[in-house]
């Protein structure tokens, strides 16, 4: 009984022990010096038009849609 009873209390104890842990807020901002990821402007559709326009197949299709899609300047 005494067993049980102890084991009851340590198991109770535990569970409002992980219930009062606040989670730590998240945070967005980049570390001074880092460059933040590019962000996707353009849908896949869009540069798969682009890409139709200018008569690209293969590699150079592939290599310009992912550039697109990356944001960065086409030439």
């Amino acid at each position: 009984m005494k067993i049980t009873t102890a084991l009851v209390i340590a198991l109770l104890s535990c569970g409002t022990a992980f219930a009062a842990d606040t989670p730590r807020p998240t945070t967005t901002a980049t570390p001074s010096g880092a460059r933040a990821t590019p962000v996707k402007h353009s849908s896949l559709k869009a540069c798969n038009k682009q890409a139709d326009a200018r008569n690209l197949t293969g590699r150079q299709r592939s290599t310009f849609v992912k550039n697109c899609r990356g944001g960065k300047p086409q030439s």
